[in-house]
Order: C-alpha cells, then structure tokens, then sequence
C-alpha cells in the first residue's frame, strides 16, 4: 500500500502543477508583458525592413554611379582618342604647321603581370636610365592607377619595337604631334608643348580656335583583361580643331628667311630681322627673326624678336620728325636752315652736352630735302624746333609709338615713350632723329607706313580667316586712322625716293623702278646706361625702311641688323641693311608680278636744286 500510495501522491502532483501551469497561461495572464515583446519584435522587424529599404534607395541613386563605374572599370577599357589640331595656313592655302601622326605608347598597371620585368624590357628599347627604369616599375606596379605614360611620341621605329613585343598592359594611341615646312618660321608659326597646347607665337596666340575637343573609345574585356566583342558600349568622335589662315606668303616668307641669314653670316651680325606689309591693307606677307644661337650657328628658336623686343631706331626716325613738321607747316621740303657739325646744348646747366653731326662738316646751309638726303642730326633737330615738343609728341603718338600694335602678338612689347613734359635735356632734341623713345620692328614699319598709305596708320594684320567645319570666316580688317595729309604723304615720298636715289641707300636701288626708305644706324644702349661699353666700344643696330614702287606704294619693308661688325662698313643701315631691302623688293617684284608705272623708270640721274652739291 505504501508504494501504491507514493504513486498516487506522485500523479497528484503532477496534476497539480499542469493545473497551475495552465492556469498562469489562461487566467493569470499579464497583458503589459506580452504587450511589449510585440512592440518590441514589430520595432526590430519594421528596423531591419527599413535598413533595407534605405539601402535600395540608396544603391539605386546616390551610390549607383559609383557602382556603376566600378562595373564599368571591372568589364571596359576607355581610350582617349586625341583630337587633331587645326593647320596654321599661309594665305595661299599652304601649310605652314600641321599636325602629322605620332604613337604615344601607354601603360595600364591593372593590366600589367610582371610590372619589373616589363619595366627592364622597356628600359632596353628606351634606353633608360637604372633610376628612370625603377621609377617605371614602380609606375607600372600601381594598381590603382588605369594609366600611365611610358613614351610620348614616340619614333616609328622605336614604337613599332615596343608593341612587337606584346607585353600585357601595354597599348599606344595615335595622338598629333606638330611639323612646320620651314625651321625659320618657328620665330612667327611658334611652337606647341608635348600635348598639343600652343606656348609660342600664333599657336599660343590661337591656342584656343586650333585646338579639338578629344573623343573617346570604349572596349569591353574579360577577367584576363582580354578584348571581347560588342556591341554595346559607344565611343565619342574627336572633333578636329579650326584651321587658321595666315595672312603669310609662304613662297616669301622662305626667301626673305634666306636673304637675312644669308647676309647676318657675310657681316658677323648678331641677329637679323626683316618684314613684309602690305601698304594698303597692313597685312603681313613675312616677318623674319634670325639669330646667332650659343654654338655660332643662326636660326629662328630665339623668337619673334620683331615683334618682342625694341630699341632706339635711329635716323629712320628722322621721318617722323621731318613729317610733323611738314604737317603742320612750319616747314617746306626747301627750307633752309644753317646747320652746324657740332653744337652745345643746355650749356651752363647739369644736362650740357655737345652734340656731333652724322658727318663732319662746317657750318653749312641746308634744306629740308637735303637733311633727309643726306641724314644730317643736327638738321632735324632745327626743324623738330619749329614745333613745340608737346605737338611733335601727339604725331610720335598718332604713328603707333608708346602702345602695343593690335597685332597683340604673344609678348609684344609696347616700346617706350616718355610725356613731354618728362623730356630732360637733349631728350628735347634726339628725338628729332630717333633716339630717347624705343619701337618695336613692327611698329617702326606700320609707322613709316604711313607715308606710303597717303597718310593714313593702318595696323599690322596677321590672320585673314579661320575654317570650321569648312566655312571660312574672316577676320575684320585693320584699324585705321589719319596722321598726315596725303600732300605730305607724297612729298615725304619724294623725299624718301632721294634719299634712295641720292643718299645714304644707294644700295637699296632697284633697276627700273624708283623705291623710297630711310636709313638708320643707331647705338645700342648698353647695360651701364651709356652707349659705349666698358671697353669703350659701341654696338650698332642698322636698318632700312622702305616702299616699292616709291610712286604708287604696295608694300613697305623693314630691314634691320643688329650688331653687326663694329670695324667694318657693313656697320651702317646703307651697308647692311639697305642691300637686303633690295634682295626682297626683287623677290616681291618676281612672285606678285610689280611693274613700275608707265611714268616710272627708277632714279634720275639729275640731281634735285634743293639738294645741292653733294658733300
């Protein structure tokens, strides 16, 4: 009975404790707990549900077009496909720079398997340096990089090696590198950098209408880096850049380049420059720059040193002095003045200084013809003073002195010319022939043509149209404004055409047909501030401006020579300058067929009255 008992007792309490259990699930519930686990996990699920949401959200516009790319960059390969630069033409239509094709071989390091070894294969065609070929491993062990240069522009034969070698990673492109059709016109053409951008001359000047807007192409690839073909991804085409029409005479422009370095070789001269204008339009058919480089040989890598650099222009300034006064008519071509070989000015005061004739002479009487004929200084400053200083100033200005040129070559320079009021001393008197104020080449030979354009400033043009697309646009035409009346005009004309006939230019005759100029030969300022080095020996700067035919101008041409040989004739702007005017005047005369007019047969073999004697 006892374990029958213990039995019982056992059930009874298992009953006991079910009842209870059920109990405490169905009556003695307490809401408040159940309550919160379902809050609790309903928070937790609408959490996460949220997460996810935002996350979409998020990969499906902030962050798609980085997955995107990063898709992209895993399965495509892009290629920059450079575009071409637009040609720099003569006005013929010629080429002066164009672009020719050149392969640029390139590296993808993503791509690269052996980055050490593909770095000394490379080394050996490159012939690179141990430090250059280390930097090159290095480069092509950047797997964060999709690029990186291994040659620019590489020669054929050196390009054609490389890519015969296959070595993964490695790739070229075809990209434009620049070519003249004449070494000498770097000086005027410029030059461009590595990447096609101008930083010399027209190029820099017309960087922006002759560069192209680059393309792109785009090729899908496998895990191994491997093209595979599609057709899904597009490209985009370069578009070549505009073309530039010159107002450049390439024919003439080569001569003129043989005719200065031809002659600054014969003289031992330093540098030589020389331009082509035409005299009605201002358009420039050549401008010339040759210059002794450190290894005695001459070429056009100095620049375009007409156009950059100025200097004192000497007697040739004597035409602008004599064409005020002309102009304003306190003088006439046979004006008479005593001129003296030597004279004092400001004596007595801190800017006393004597003064000395471009000859020697006496004290001798002069017309205004013959001081032009015959260059005297101390002749034009007496007819400057027939002005005040104030008014020969305004004409210096009104003839493109002191300002920049609207060429607006790169760099060009502005020459110098100082207020009126600022003239000190013999300033007063040695700009009546040229010194105390600096001209560019360029604006000495737009000044002086003036006379030969009937009195009219018309500014110097180099670009005549741009081609897009095939539509030639041109540029606008020169500025212009009056400066003399066309009667002082021709009677400086006359003047200019005895001066070729009679005095110091002989040499720049030509056979049948009567050319008008002026010679100039001035010493170059020297860095001490004097023109007389420490030695005590002096530079010369010689140079000619002139016009053909003197009757009927079409073109004005400056010559100039810098330094030539000090213990020689060939010093003088007559000698070295003058003869060179002649070797272009006659090329002008065979490529544009000039013919004189029927009343025109070169210089008289009588001497004008009003010249006199010659001394």
């Amino acid at each position: 009975m006892s374990s029958t008992f213990k039995s019982f007792r056992a059930a009874d309490v298992m009953r006991s404790q079910a009842r209870r259990a059920t109990d405490s699930m169905t009556t003695n519930l307490k809401g408040g707990q159940i309550r919160f686990r379902l809050v609790a996990m309903w928070c937790l699920i609408s959490g996460m549900l949220l997460l996810i949401l935002l996350r979409v959200t998020l990969l499906q516009t902030v962050w798609a077009n980085g997955y995107q790319q990063a898709s992209l960059n895993q399965r495509t390969r892009v290629n920059i496909v450079r575009a071409e630069r637009g040609s720099i033409l003569d006005r013929q239509g010629f080429e002066l720079a164009l672009p020719v094709p050149a392969r640029t071989i390139f590296a993808d390091p993503r791509e690269v398997t052996d980055a050490v070894g593909t770095a000394r294969a490379l080394a050996g065609l490159l012939q690179l340096t141990p430090e250059r070929e280390i930097t090159l491993a290095a480069s092509l062990q950047n797997d964060g990089s999709s690029f990186t240069y291994v040659i620019r522009q590489a020669t054929p034969d050196v390009a054609n090696a490389i890519l015969a070698l296959k070595l993964p990673g490695i790739s070229s492109y075809i990209e434009s590198s620049r070519a003249l059709t004449s070494e000498t016109l770097r000086a005027v053409v410029g030059r461009t950098d590595p990447d096609g951008i101008g930083i010399s001359g027209l190029e820099r000047q017309f960087d922006d209408e002759l560069t192209g807007v680059d393309g792109r192409s785009v090729r899908e690839v496998n895990s191994m880096g491997q093209s595979i073909a599609t057709g899904s991804i597009e490209g985009q085409n370069a578009v070549r850049g505009n073309d530039i029409v010159s107002t450049l005479d390439r024919n003439i422009q080569f001569q003129v380049d043989g005719i200065v370095t031809q002659q600054i070789q014969r003289i031992g001269a330093r540098s030589g420059t020389a331009i082509v204008m035409d005299s009605k339009t201002g358009e420039i058919y050549a401008m010339t720059s040759i210059r002794r480089d450190a290894d005695g040989s001459y070429s056009s890598n100095s620049g375009n040193f007409a156009a950059v650099e100025a200097y004192e222009p000497g007697s040739v300034g004597k035409v602008f002095s004599i064409s005020a006064a002309l102009n304003e008519q306190t003088v006439t071509s046979a004006s008479l003045f005593r001129v003296p070989g030597i004279q004092v000015f400001d004596k007595g005061t801190k800017w006393e200084y004597t003064l000395k004739d471009a000859y020697p002479h006496a004290l001798e009487s002069m017309t205004v013809r013959k001081i032009i004929v015959d260059s005297s200084n101390l002749g034009a400053a007496l007819i400057s003073q027939t002005m005040t200083t104030q008014t020969f100033h305004s004409y210096l200005e009104a003839f493109g002195f002191g300002t920049k040129t609207e060429l607006d070559f790169p760099d060009e320079a502005g020459g110098s010319l100082k207020s009126a009021k600022k003239w000190q001393g013999t300033e007063k008197v040695t700009t009546a022939y040229g010194y105390g104020y600096a001209a560019t080449a360029l604006q000495l030979v737009s000044a002086v043509n003036v006379v030969a354009n009937d009195g009219v400033y018309v500014a110097p043009r180099i670009i005549l149209s741009t081609i897009h697309s095939g539509i030639n646009s041109p540029t606008p035409a020169s500025a212009t404004h009056t400066v003399l009346t066309a009667a002082t005009a021709q009677t400086m004309r006359s003047l200019m055409t005895d001066v070729v006939c009679f005095g110091t230019a002989k040499l720049a005759k030509i056979q049948g047909m009567s050319v008008a100029g002026k010679t100039g030969t001035g010493y170059k300022l020297q860095d001490n501030g004097t023109y007389l080095t420490d030695d005590g020996a002096r530079s010369y700067f010689a140079s000619f401006v002139g016009f053909l035919p003197a009757d009927k101008p079409r073109f004005t041409v400056l010559v100039s020579i810098d330094e030539p040989d000090p213990s020689t004739r060939d010093r003088f702007g007559g000698t070295a300058a003058a003869p060179v005017f002649a070797a272009i005047s006659q090329v002008l005369i065979n490529e544009l067929d000039i013919r004189p007019s029927a009343t025109d047969s070169g210089c008289s073999t009588e001497r004008p009255a009003e010249l006199g004697p010659s001394h």
